[in-house]
């Protein structure tokens, strides 16, 4: 019990000060937990010990409660309208970057046609742990590349449960594929039955029942349940604990409790993915790669440039360049089912203990380099292509006497609808991804920026435009832009929103043109249709302006 506390305290120590140190040259707290598991490993002597694989299942429950996350944002009907991107794409991906990596395993490297396999198959996945982490957290999870890699990866993990079957196929001479085949597809029938239609059920009773008592630790206590417990009747009918989660995610996503459930639930998946990617360090081996190195990195390279241009090329297709290319560099790793994948060849004989190791190594520095890849994307795809979604990387807009709004939220969106209608030219700047995609779903030109940002300011030509109307809700941010724009054209006109005086009197002093009290000119407004209807009793005159703002 004491080497277990002492363990956990010199982990979490030396994880903390690291990630510290890291944050501030801008590096993933996930190369943290990474180093630190190699630190402790060495320390303590983890290879090949009881302690290492209780780890590994602790977390692999990071990646489950991931797994369950991405769940609840995928209901039916969106996983209806993405069908072609997570079967076709994600199956086109997997089986052709498997061929082209077994052809370089078998020829170039003179592996066995088995060992080809395996390699081929295991370096076709990528990884779900860190490249949905990094989706989510900088909200590219709601862009088109961002799309389109959730959906390879989500077939890439239904695709680690033939992956495994085929290993014990190969490992199993008294079974036939044909076996092996019917037995899987019985056990799925029967988790997808179960799961959506008596399981369903017992969600929903679960969650009704514990949301009416009123206690947030039971409440809690049931989402905890839902989620192992999918998992392991996932894992007992020979699939993945993820598997699982995931179709419990998506039974849950609709309901009316999916964003309670995610937001009670991130704060463990946080934790558990902590522990996955300190058991990833745990892997490495660090004389064998000092040993090895040269190969290491051939190999490593080797495969991250043939399947990111195997990628880049299926992405390119249906979409445009940017996509593609920020798609590959997304998916170019080698995933952490891998482990799985080897580990199980492994014990099963199917390649020998030291060409695992190899491969383990290179599987773990992969995912040491990815972090520094996902979160430096744009840079990355800006040597290839123009990006339009970098933030604050506006190419300079032709316009002039046009309104800028800044934001685009529910006054932002009025705001443009009325400047349509008169035939008013403006431009939308915000710093909500969502809102820009949104924005430009319907038409208008729409940039994702900060309008604090001398670059956008100059992008936009502040100078040159009539107004400048900010509706965005933060004091602080008001400020900041109001600043930022007179500082760099002290002749813009300036349009601020506020909620109350106490706004308007902080703003003061910052020459601002006009401001306009969101309370009072409502009132206004209310108390002179109350009037025209007293005077007139013209109730349509009302109900279509009424119509109007509510667009």
């Amino acid at each position: 019990m004491d080497s277990i506390l002492l363990i956990i305290f010199i982990s979490l120590a030396i994880a903390s000060v690291l990630n510290i140190v890291l944050k501030k040259f801008s590096v993933s707290h996930i190369i943290g937990y990474i180093i630190t598991g190699t630190i402790i490993s060495n320390i303590f002597h983890f290879n090949d010990s009881e302690k290492l694989h209780s780890l590994d299942l602790i977390g692999e429950f990071g990646i489950v409660f991931l797994m369950f996350t991405i769940g609840l944002e995928l209901s039916f009907n969106k996983l209806k309208k993405m069908k072609e991107l997570v079967f076709f794409n994600g199956f086109v991906q997997v089986a052709g970057s498997a061929l082209f990596i077994f052809a370089i395993a078998y020829y170039l490297f003179s592996q066995t046609i088995t060992a080809s396999v395996i390699i081929a198959l295991s370096f076709s996945l990528s990884s779900t742990a860190i490249v949905l982490s990094y989706l989510k957290k900088s909200k590219d999870v709601v862009t088109p590349y961002g799309e389109k890699s959730v959906a390879i990866l989500i077939f890439q993990d239904l695709a680690v449960i033939p992956i495994l079957l085929l290993i014990s196929f190969l490992a199993n001479s008294e079974l036939s594929m044909g076996d092996v085949l019917l037995n899987t597809l019985l056990s799925a029938t029967l988790v997808i039955l179960f799961m959506f239609t008596l399981g369903k059920k017992l969600i929903e009773w679960l969650l009704h029942f514990s949301t009416n008592a009123k206690l947030e630790e039971l409440f809690l206590g049931s989402v905890l349940t839902i989620v192992i417990g999918a998992s392991i009747l996932a894992h007992e009918m020979g699939f993945t604990y993820s598997l699982g989660a995931f179709i419990a995610g998506m039974i849950i996503a609709e309901t009316n409790f999916h964003v309670k459930v995610e937001s009670d639930i991130a704060s463990y998946k946080d934790i558990l993915l902590g522990a996955f990617f300190f058991s990833i360090g745990t892997k490495i081996d660090i004389a064998y790669f000092y040993q090895e190195f040269f190969w290491v990195m051939i190999v490593l390279a080797l495969a991250m440039l043939v399947k990111g241009l195997f990628i880049f090329a299926l992405i390119r297709r249906k979409s445009n360049k940017s996509d593609a290319v920020k798609t590959a560099i997304a998916l170019c790793q080698i995933g952490e089912f891998s482990f799985a994948i080897f580990s199980l060849a492994i014990s099963e004989n199917i390649i020998s203990y030291e060409l695992g190791s190899f491969l383990i190594l290179v599987t773990v520095l992969s995912m040491i380099v990815t972090p520094f890849m996902v979160n430096n994307i744009y840079k990355l795809a800006s040597y290839f292509v123009v990006e339009f979604f970098e933030s604050d990387k506006i190419t300079p807009i032709d316009a002039h006497h046009h309104t800028v709004i800044c934001g685009f939220a529910i006054v932002g969106r009025i705001v443009a609808k009325e400047l349509t209608e008169k035939g008013i030219p403006f431009v939308i700047i915000s710093d909500n991804l969502q809102h820009v995609l949104l924005a430009r779903e319907r038409g208008y030109m729409a940039y994702f920026g900060h309008l604090d940002k001398r670059p956008v300011l100059e992008s936009l030509k502040i100078e040159q435009s009539t107004s400048v109307i900010l509706t965005v809700k933060s004091l602080v941010s008001k400020k900041i832009i109001c600043k930022a724009v007179l500082d760099y054209f002290p002749g813009a006109k300036v349009i601020v929103k506020i909620n109350s005086l106490e706004e308007k009197k902080a703003l003061d002093g910052l020459g601002i043109n006009a401001f306009v009290h969101a309370d009072r000119e409502t009132a206004r407004l209310l108390v002179k249709k109350s009037i025209a209807l007293d005077n007139s009793g013209n109730r349509d005159e009302f109900e279509a302006s009424s119509d109007t703002v509510s667009g």
